[in-house]
């Protein structure tokens, strides 16, 4: 029977979004810091491949199903980009590395720029061994436009700049329980949830 879960990510607000959503299976999720386990090596160009590579490691250090998350901005007018790159994205540009360089660097590429689509996409990936050969895989789109400055306070990552038309607020503004449930994250761990139920209990 399966009771616990590493989470192969040191990510805090991750931690806390994926704990509320997983909730109703009943398991405990784990971050793979608490049990010393090193970061995987992502060096894949799609979110599925670098979510696979994080969970295997995760599992593999652990003897522990796992799940990893590998999600990222990805703007029209760039075409995706900076996609898997999103966490590293204002390093590109002389910033450190960080949320609120990221956010000011993708204002200043995008000063100019009309077409201002952009999705927030989360992909999850669930095994419950290293050589798992049926991956649980669900993946959650946030479709929205990038605001031309930052508004809210809640949220984490681009948030406060990730409008969604249809509550005409960022993701920044919206009750943490109404943005899990739209957010791209939220969509993937409600899938997540499911296939979990389905498969693995």
């Amino acid at each position: 029977m399966i009771d616990r879960i590493v989470l192969a990510s040191n990510n805090a607000g991750k931690l806390a979004e994926l704990q509320a959503m997983f909730a109703p299976l009943g398991l405990k999720l784990v971050r793979q810091g608490e049990l010393g386990i090193p970061e995987a090596e992502e060096p894949h160009r799609t979110f599925v491949e670098n979510a696979l590579a994080k969970a295997r490691n995760a599992a593999l250090h652990s003897g522990l199903p796992s799940i990893a998350d590998d999600a990222g901005l990805c703007v029209d007018a760039f075409g995706g980009a900076p996609g898997v790159d999103t966490a590293y994205y204002a390093t590109q540009f002389g910033y450190p590395k960080g949320d609120d360089y990221n956010v000011k660097a993708l204002l200043e590429q995008m000063r100019d720029v009309a077409n201002r689509r952009a999705a927030l996409v989360s992909t999850l990936v669930a095994v419950r061994t290293p050589d798992d050969p049926e991956p649980l895989i669900a993946v959650g789109r946030a479709p929205g436009e990038i605001a031309c400055q930052p508004q809210g306070s809640h949220g984490f990552g681009f948030d406060p700049v990730m409008f969604i038309p249809a509550f005409g607020k960022t993701f920044a503004q919206l009750p943490a329980d109404v943005k899990n449930a739209n957010s791209h994250r939220g969509k993937a761990a409600k899938q997540m949830v499911e296939l979990i139920r389905e498969r693995w209990l």
